[in-house]
């Protein structure tokens, strides 16, 4: 009877470390990013607090009036997925109800990323635990906080693994574009939708500009590798568009380049998919990066978690660091808000992924951060 149980544990044991190679294999390994980053031309103290929350922030938009909108990342498993900030209070918005929705009602599972578009719609892309759920899209009116417009995505254009990660509204308000970073599934792409039609479609996929390239991340001296065999490494995450939405700009987290595709081509249901990604370009050296945005002068500007950093992406595709400052914890999302500020947060995913629990409060408090770096544009994103 020892000496079945020694084998059988012996198997099992063969077992698990066949499936930690297989896993270290697909999703693990790789070597260091390139450091692009230089001395910071904006000085120490250009980072302004805004907030600061118990829980981190995953991303931010600003209304043209100064509202203060922003998710609690969804890694951190907060009890609420979307907040206003008012009087220095977080608010669950559009209601507490919203949040906590039953069975197949309406409502928030898993929000990464929030939008308002020119129409002063607020946006909410809700990634469905990676397409366990429902994968969805809710169109709320700013003033009211009414549900005006809802969209659960098929399991073809959003399948198990997927992860619709962050989102881009056109100035005509017709269009959204997204990206499914498919950290599980590995077959990222980007998708558009019609939001007058309600029809969506996945239109790059398998091509260079969506899928990750084998770094891991070092931020803040913790390799972001979990439990040592799973990269954190996302397929295409960082999405823009150019303020007068005939680009759109996109890449991984570790790509070593910034892309671009006309939005006509976008937009055109009539072309093919494979069509639509032989349009795209590959545009500029970027640093690592994770949320991006753009302003009206044309510049591009990145979150840069390895070097806890703030870079702008110019017009003549150079790269320049604006700020670095330990603060910026995983510095993730943007948006602009009224006059010129830029709002940053920091979703200090390095002390959250892999974590217990009890290492959000350790870490807390979470800043959202605001500069002004020079060029302006709309507010919301």
């Amino acid at each position: 009877m020892l000496r079945w149980l020694l084998r059988l544990t012996g198997a099992l044991l063969g077992l698990l470390a066949a499936a930690a190679l297989v896993l270290k294999l697909v999703y693990g390994g790789g070597g260091a990013f390139p450091d692009r980053t230089t001395a910071a031309a904006l000085p120490d103290g250009t980072l302004e607090i805004v907030a600061e929350l118990d829980t981190p922030p995953g991303n931010v938009a600003v209304s043209r009036n100064g509202r203060l909108f922003l998710t609690l990342h969804p890694e951190a498993r907060p009890d609420i997925s979307v907040i206003e900030w008012v009087d220095g209070q977080a608010r669950p918005w559009p209601s507490e109800a919203f949040q906590h929705p039953s069975g197949d009602d309406d409502g928030f599972r898993n929000v990464l990323s929030i939008r308002i578009d020119r129409q002063d719609r607020l946006w909410a892309l809700d990634n469905g635990h990676h397409g366990l759920d429902h994968p969805a899209l809710y169109g709320f009116d700013l003033s009211s906080g009414a549900l005006v417009h809802r969209y659960r995505f098929s399991r073809e254009m959003a399948p198990l693994g997927s992860h619709l990660n962050d989102f881009q509204v056109s100035p005509d308000g017709r269009t959204i574009y997204i990206a499914d970073a498919s950290l599980f599934r590995k077959d990222p792409a980007v998708l558009v939708y019609d939001i007058d039609a309600k029809l969506a479609r996945r239109v790059i996929e398998h091509h260079e500009s969506v899928v990750p390239e084998r770094y891991v991340s070092m931020v803040q001296g913790r390799r972001m590798e979990a439990f040592g065999l799973v990269a954190i490494r996302p397929g295409v995450d960082s999405i823009a568009l150019s303020r007068d939405g005939r680009w759109l700009y996109f890449a991984p987290i570790t790509s070593n380049h910034l892309y671009r595709v006309a939005t006509r081509y976008l937009d055109d249901q009539a072309l093919e998919p494979a069509t639509v990604a032989g349009r795209v370009e590959r545009y500029a050296l970027k640093t690592m990066s994770d949320g991006i945005t753009t302003d009206d002068a044309g510049n591009i500007y990145l979150s840069d978690p390895e070097h806890s950093a703030i870079i702008e992406l110019d017009t003549e595709r150079e790269l320049t660091t604006l700020i670095r400052d330990e603060r910026l914890r995983w510095p993730d999302g943007f948006s602009f808000g009224p006059d010129g500020w830029l709002y940053v947060t920091g979703s200090a995913l390095n002390q959250v992924i892999a974590r217990p629990p009890d290492s959000v409060a350790e870490h807390a408090p979470y800043p959202v951060f605001r500069f002004k770096p020079g060029p302006s544009a709309a507010a919301g994103h």
